[in-house]
């Protein structure tokens, strides 16, 4: 009797609830972007100011994410994974609470504890309830969580933040994510503990040329995006003067197409490569910020953020997926410091963002995203250049 090919074979059930906590986990990190103007207005602040809830936000992801690798790398992922989306549940009821912006600021970096805690320790527990050739299926099949919080929750999130205010939306995060730890709870199994790194595999980690230089492109290709991703509903308000419904149209198609964009993607990276994919997402971001400026209607500008929308999510499964089959010894470490860098460009990208918005340069924003977004480019084929130096140079110590 022939072998089964498990590839073919259904993912298991526990990876749907893994899906749906990323999901909310997306949904409460992108509802900022999404009412960023309503609580600019609602708590009297510059819309750069409220871009701090961004930044100061995702600078606690980027450092929390490894720190909290090894803090509970012993713990069971059934009750840590559970637990974290309690937090979140419970944080973002408390932000909507909040009476003014700097209480408002504190509460939301403690809220994002979870995201820095849930994402990467999510996929780096996946290689332990699938086989190995399921693994870069799987991983992007928990990271399309992501891209249904952009079709889904960011534009729902923004047209409740536009009709009834910015508290509304956070509340929606807070059910989701209780109705997350039960399902996480009741769904993943007991004993589940990815083996912690040691210093020596932490070590390995960060002196991998290869591996550090693909920590770079997620650095860069989330910068160039939040310079302008942070800002878009200030900026779609600006620049067309869109109703809240035609916000939510716009981040709904944006979404759609992220979801599109990863589905094909997490059918074809076993196939094609995930350097190839990442390669491909990053030139697709770089297209839709070299024709920005033709975006001058709602149509044209739906038109023009094709490209990227169809990348975004993609890009970053890829990545993960990169890290994973690169050295799955090291996929804690590795997705965790990727994860890391994804909060490091998104808060470096904001503040740049932020800047220029508060010179009156918000015009050059997708300049400035192009440029970054090239240097992602050129450092992520230089990764793949190192890779494949490192195998052939295996091949032949082997040989």
């Amino acid at each position: 009797m022939m072998p089964q090919n498990t590839e073919q074979l259904p993912l298991p059930k526990v990876l749907w609830a893994l899906l749906f906590g990323n999901f909310v986990i997306g949904t409460g990190v992108m509802i900022v972007p999404g009412t960023l103007g309503v609580i600019s207005q609602s708590m009297s602040v510059s819309v750069a100011v409220a871009g701090q809830l961004i930044s100061a936000g995702a600078l606690l992801m980027c450092i929390g994410a490894p720190l909290f690798a090894s803090v509970v790398a012993g713990w069971d992922r059934r009750r840590l994974l559970a637990l974290s989306m309690l937090w979140y549940a419970a944080l973002h009821a408390l932000c909507a609470l909040m009476p003014d912006f700097s209480s408002l600021l504190i509460v939301r970096v403690l809220t994002m504890i979870s995201p820095a805690i849930f994402t990467p320790q999510a996929a780096a527990c996946v290689g332990l309830l699938v086989p190995e050739n399921q693994r870069g299926r799987a991983i992007t099949f928990v990271f399309l969580g992501w891209s249904v919080a952009s079709v889904i929750g960011m534009p729902v999130g923004a047209y409740l933040g536009g009709a009834l205010g910015w508290q509304s939306a956070f509340l929606l995060v807070a059910a989701l994510g209780l109705i997350s730890a039960v399902w996480v709870w009741r769904a993943m199994p007991d004993g589940v503990k990815p083996p912690a790194l040691s210093r020596a595999a932490w070590a390995a980690t960060l002196q991998s040329p290869a591996l550090m230089t693909c920590v770079l492109v997620t650095t860069l290709y989330a910068a160039g995006q939040f310079v302008l991703f942070a800002y878009l509903a200030p900026y779609y308000n600006a620049k067309l003067a869109i109703s809240p419904l035609q916000l939510s149209a716009l981040f709904m198609w944006f979404g759609a197409l992220g979801l599109f964009g990863n589905i094909w993607m997490s059918r074809h990276v076993d196939r094609l490569g995930a350097p190839r994919m990442v390669w491909m997402g990053i030139c697709g971001m770089i297209l839709s910020m070299a024709i920005w400026p033709l975006g001058t209607t709602l149509f044209l500008a739906a038109l023009v953020t094709a490209p990227w929308a169809v990348s975004i999510f993609a890009t970053n499964s890829a990545q993960q997926a990169r890290l994973v089959g690169f050295a799955p010894a090291l996929a804690s470490g590795s997705v965790a410091l990727n994860t890391s860098a994804m909060y490091a460009g998104q808060a470096i990208g904001t503040f740049l963002g932020g800047v220029l918005i508060s010179t009156g340069r918000m015009n050059d924003l997708h300049g400035y995203g192009f440029v970054i977004l090239v240097l992602a480019l050129v450092a992520s084929l230089w990764a793949t250049y190192l890779t494949n130096r490192l195998k052939t140079n295996h091949g032949l110590k082997n040989s």
